[in-house]
C-alpha cells in the first residue's frame, strides 16, 4: 500500500502568461519592437516636458538649419545646438515637431485600434455564437472588405469635416473623424478571425457543459468565449495599430487630415516634399519615425502570435 503521507506535494500549476512571457523573451524581434514602441510612446508623451520649445514657434533668424551641416560648418554653431534636428523654412524646431507630430499620430493610432478591436470583436463573437446572425454579419463584412478604403476615406472626410469642426473645433473634430473612419473601415479582419475561433470553441466540452447547466448567452460569451479569444485579439491589435498610423499619415500627407498648422508625421512629410532635394533630412526624419514605429509594431505582433499559439509555444 502506498504511503501518501511521504509523497512529494505537486507543484502549483504554472501560469499561462508566464509561459507566454518565456516564449516572447526568446523572440529577439518582438523584444526589440516592443522596446522601441515603448520608447517612442514615452518620448512623445514625456518629451515635450523635457524639450519645451513650441513646435509652432516661427523664428526666421533660425530657418533652414540642417542637423549636421551647420554644426560642422556654421561659424555660429552655438545657435544650432538649440535645434539638434534642424529647422524648417519658417524656423520651426524639427525635434519639437517630431515629438508633437508623434503624439498626434500615436494618439490616433491607439484610439483607432481600440475602436477597431471593439467593433471587430463584437461582430465576430455575435456572428460565431448566434447561427441565425452569422450569414447577415459575414455578408456585411464582405461588403466592407470590397470597398476601396482610400477613396472612401477621402469622401467621408469631405462630407463630415465641416460639421465636426463646427461642433468640436478644428483639431478635435478631425481627431474624432479620422479615428471613426479608420475604425469603421478596419474592423473586418478582426471580426473574421474572432468568428472562426468562436465557431471552434462552441464545440468544446467546457462550452457544452456550461450550456447544459443553463448558462445564459451573455454570461457564456463574457465568461467562457472572450477569455479564450484574447490571443487573436491581441495580435490583431498590433496589426491594427500599425495600419492606423499609416492611414493617418497618408491622410495628412494628402492634405485632408488635420489643419495645416497642426503637426503630424504625415503633415511633416507633405511640407517637406517641395524642397526635398535641397533638404532631404526633412523627409527622412518623419519617414524614419513612421517606418520604425510600424516595423516595431509588426515585430511585436509576430512575437505575440508565436507566444500565444500553444502549437508553437515551446519550440
Amino acid at each position: 500500500m502506498t504511503d501518501l503521507s511521504n509523497s512529494t506535494p505537486l507543484a502549483p500549476p504554472r501560469s499561462q502568461w508566464l509561459s507566454v512571457w518565456d516564449q516572447l523573451k526568446k523572440h529577439k524581434g518582438a523584444l526589440m519592437g516592443g522596446s522601441f514602441l515603448l520608447f517612442i510612446t514615452l518620448a512623445v508623451l514625456l518629451g515635450p516636458f523635457v524639450w519645451s520649445l513650441d513646435p509652432q514657434k516661427i523664428d526666421y533668424r533660425s530657418r533652414d538649419f540642417r542637423p549636421i551641416y551647420h554644426l560642422l560648418f556654421d561659424a555660429d554653431a552655438k545657435a544650432v545646438w538649440g535645434h539638434p534636428l534642424g529647422t524648417d523654412q519658417l524656423g520651426r524646431d524639427g525635434l519639437a515637431n517630431i515629438l508633437a507630430g508623434g503624439r498626434t499620430s500615436m494618439a490616433v493610432g491607439w484610439s483607432a485600434m481600440l475602436l477597431t478591436l471593439f467593433i471587430g470583436t463584437l461582430v465576430g463573437v455575435i456572428a460565431g455564437y448566434f447561427k441565425r446572425l452569422d450569414g447577415p454579419l459575414m455578408r456585411l463584412t464582405d461588403l466592407f472588405l470590397s470597398l476601396p478604403i482610400l477613396p472612401l476615406l477621402l469622401v467621408a472626410v469631405t462630407l463630415f469635416r465641416q460639421p465636426l469642426r463646427a461642433n468640436f473645433g478644428p483639431e478635435g473634430g478631425m481627431f474624432i473623424l479620422i479615428v471613426a473612419i479608420i475604425g469603421i473601415t478596419s474592423w473586418m479582419p478582426t471580426a473574421r478571425i474572432v468568428r472562426g475561433d468562436v465557431l471552434a470553441l462552441k464545440e468544446r466540452e467546457f462550452i457544452l457543459a456550461a450550456r447544459s447547466i443553463g448558462t445564459q448567452p451573455g454570461a457564456m460569451i463574457w465568461r467562457h468565449l472572450l477569455p479564450n479569444v484574447i490571443s487573436p485579439i491581441m495580435v490583431s491589435a498590433t496589426l491594427g495599430l500599425a495600419a492606423a498610423i499609416i492611414t493617418e499619415s497618408a491622410l495628412s500627407f494628402l492634405g485632408v487630415g488635420f489643419p495645416s498648422d497642426f503637426p503630424t508625421w504625415g503633415k511633416m512629410l507633405a511640407d517637406a516634399v517641395q524642397r526635398m532635394e535641397e533638404f532631404p533630412e526633412r523627409v527622412m526624419l518623419p519617414g524614419i519615425a513612421i517606418s520604425m514605429t510600424v516595423l516595431s509594431v509588426n515585430y511585436l505582433g509576430d512575437g505575440l502570435r508565436d507566444a500565444l499559439d500553444p502549437r508553437i509555444r515551446g519550440r
